[in-house]
């Protein structure tokens, strides 16, 4: 074979190999890429993806969404035994520490759903399904604490709280594991440090009655 012959040769081949890794790339699905298309699924589509930008996740929002309205029953409960007569005022001062730090909490929750778009809570304080999930007080209970006066109510009260602290310390806990976003799980740290100690406190009171 003569040089220009070669020459010819060499050019067809490398005209050919290029034809076909053109039509491998192009079997390629749109907005995959050719590894996708050997094995005939497409990449992950960009709203499967995490946003890598968010400051926040799904954990959060759930935080959020299942705090506010426990908070909302806690301030609740601790406006019922602070209206009612002849309370020991170590108790009404407890219930109303209560209502001073969750009352705030529950705004700023209120307000990071806002700025996340996202409904300020997923349902009402007393219609939460499951009784005692999370510490929440069923409307049974919550009426029981409304009609009982005296001991009663105080013991009421205390038992009721000190189960719903708890509730709230879990639900801290899993966030402070499972969250992402910075002032949620401060606010979640500051949760189980003053709520576990208001349970030694309602705890001791209970011992005195």
């Amino acid at each position: 074979m003569n040089t220009k012959l070669r020459s010819i040769s060499i050019a067809a081949a490398l005209a050919a190999s290029l034809g076909l890794a053109g039509c491998a790339a192009g079997s390629a699905p749109a907005g995959g890429n050719a590894m996708s298309g050997m094995h005939g699924t497409a990449g992950p589509t960009a709203s499967m993806m995490p946003d890598a930008n968010a400051d926040h996740n799904q954990a959060d929002i759930m935080f959020a969404q299942m705090m506010v309205p426990h908070h909302t029953q806690a301030v609740e409960m601790s406006d019922i035994i602070l209206a009612k007569q002849g309370i020991p005022a170590e108790v009404t001062t407890l219930a109303g520490q209560i209502k001073a730090a969750q009352a705030p909490e529950i705004k700023t929750m209120q307000g990071w759903l806002e700025t996340w778009n996202q409904p300020a809570g997923i349902m009402g304080a007393t219609t939460m399904p499951g009784h005692g999930m999370g510490g929440m007080v069923d409307a049974g209970g919550i009426d029981r604490l409304k009609a009982a006066q005296g001991t009663d109510a105080v013991r009421l009260f205390l038992e009721q709280m000190i189960g719903h602290h708890e509730g709230a310390i879990d639900m801290a806990q899993q966030e402070i594991r499972t969250g992402k976003y910075p002032a949620t799980i401060e606010l979640c740290r500051d949760i189980v440090t003053s709520q576990q100690a208001e349970i030694i406190e309602m705890q001791a009171l209970l011992g005195t009655l």
